[in-house]
């Protein structure tokens, strides 16, 4: 394993007529795949990129995707991967931080790159659905010798640079290696999904996000099954796709779920060839995963990672008893422990945060030493995730460290609000954060979205919660929203909640 772009050109040569990328009617072969990143990897090339130069991919789930994606790969770069809604100044900073020499950019983002491109030389390459548009690259580039194989990487050498959330400053970029990309794509196809060459993937996740990215293409890629792809999630054409392509491998965040149960054309859904479905991304709620499975007649795996961690760290899967509730155990090639503030190993039965080592830890932040030393002081990655662990390993994420409420000295943990907000009827959706008060500190908050046409009131919803969880715990402010806050995946953004008029 020199090169995470090998894997394409082994599936090419395996199986070079069976359609690899789909979009609607669109069918991309793995052959035909293969042909068309080896040009975009010879123009590239012949455009000056050097081995271990940066390229920022700014594209939605369509084919050209991967065709970028894997071309740069081919050609020895570092794809950089960005979120197409980011405005002129956030994109400029992804530039300059990651020194992109290239960026390939859907036509209806290249206004607000073109800006940042003016600030920091990074040449843009406008793409159309299948690849890079006429005229994007000059003649004498555009004729450059296609790279069929790809450039030798070393193990180590980074693959490429996932920013992360920021939440706590400027986003940091996590360097994932070739070998932790294959590695984790590996372990998904193996031990969680059991992916084979018939599956078909449900491709609703961004492929700017490390889970859409590992698990569904780098995963589709190995095994040369089906990724269908969705340009942007929508529970309709997600209920459509199940059925007509006969998905069997539905990857998504709770949010999808609950979208796709809750829609109205869910009673006409044909799940039939659904196998297996995986969660992360964010906490499932145990209600949302009760009644999905339930009505599609399928079981959700839950599971556990970040982008430091390529991303899959833990999971419930299908070989072993599944634990709904929880992330399930470390997957093969990764060891997990919980440890207090110090870094000692936590007592058991104690809440702890997530620490994490093996094959698929970050190499570090770019440029960013001291963050690297912070997050992996001791070769175990802080995750900043807290939770228990039982006796046969599974471990229940009790809720980030960040996002723990101190209201009166006594800790509360949003996501066991949240949990009973959600088996409230006329409850969609819900978010609980801390508000700050003059008396405790901090008081607990909860925004919720009801269900349209619910003739529950807010203090309906306050009294449910306070019955059913202790005194200290329940919402003592709530407010009702249209709709929350979500990031790119469709996760729950509780950093962006911000109290309204709340009873």
């Amino acid at each position: 394993m020199t090169n995470l772009a090998a894997n394409l050109t082994a599936t090419a040569a395996r199986v070079p007529d069976k359609v690899g990328i789909k979009l609607d009617q669109v069918e991309l072969s793995w052959s035909a795949l293969h042909r068309a990143a080896a040009a975009v990897a010879g123009q590239l090339r012949a455009a000056g990129l050097e081995p271990g130069d940066r390229v920022s991919l700014i594209l939605p789930n369509v084919p050209a995707y991967p065709v970028a994606f894997y071309g740069t790969l081919l050609a020895g770069g570092v794809v950089v991967p960005m979120n197409p809604l980011l405005k002129a100044g956030e994109i400029q900073y992804f530039f300059e931080d990651s020194g992109a020499r290239f960026s390939f950019v859907w036509p209806d983002f290249a206004d607000e790159a073109g800006k940042a491109a003016a600030e920091t030389g990074t040449r843009l390459v406008v793409c159309g659905p299948m690849g890079p548009a006429d005229g994007q690259f000059d003649a004498s580039e555009s004729v450059g010798a296609p790279v069929h194989e790809p450039v030798e990487r070393a193990d180590d050498d980074t693959a490429v640079i996932l920013y992360t959330s920021g939440t706590t400053g400027k986003p940091k970029g996590a360097e994932l290696t070739h070998f932790n990309l294959h590695r984790n794509a590996e372990r998904s196809a193996t031990d969680i999904m059991q992916i084979v060459e018939d599956d078909v993937i449900m491709g609703c996740l961004p492929l700017f996000h490390v889970f859409g990215l590992t698990c569904g293409l780098n995963t589709s890629v190995q095994r040369g099954c089906t990724l269908s792809l969705i340009p942007r999630f929508d529970p309709a054409k997600a209920i459509e796709v199940l059925g007509r392509d006969r998905v069997t491998i539905f990857q998504g965040v709770p949010t999808m779920y609950a979208a796709i149960l809750n829609h109205p054309n869910a009673d006409q859904a044909d799940t039939s060839s659904l196998r297996t479905c995986a969660s992360g991304g964010s906490a499932m709620p145990a209600q949302v995963m009760k009644a999905f499975e339930e009505k599609f007649g399928c079981q959700i795996l839950e599971g556990y990672g970040l982008s430091e961690t390529s991303p899959v760290a833990s999971f419930n899967m299908p070989d072993m008893p599944t634990k709904p509730g929880t992330i399930g155990r470390a997957i093969p090639g990764c060891e997990m422990k919980l440890v207090d503030i110090e870094g000692k190993d936590t007592p058991a039965g104690e809440i702890g945060e997530i620490a994490i080592r093996g094959e698929n830890i970050m190499k570090g932040y770019w440029n960013r030493p001291e963050a690297t030393q912070e997050a992996i002081p001791d070769g175990w990655f802080r995750s900043g995730d807290l939770a228990t662990v039982d006796d046969e390993g599974y471990y229940t994420i009790v809720d980030r460290k960040k996002d723990l409420i101190i209201r009166g000295g006594l800790n509360v943990y949003p996501r066991e609000v949240e949990e009973v907000l959600y088996t409230h009827p006329d409850v969609l959706e819900a978010a609980v954060v801390g508000v700050p008060d003059d008396l405790m500190g901090e008081e607990v908050g909860a925004a919720v979205v009801l269900r349209p046409g619910s003739a529950a009131t807010l203090e309906d919803v306050q009294a449910y919660v306070k019955d059913r969880i202790a005194a200290y715990k329940y919402p003592r402010r709530i407010w009702s929203l249209d709709e929350l806050p979500k990031g790119p995946t469709g996760k729950i953004l509780r950093r962006e909640v911000r109290p309204q008029n709340a009873s």
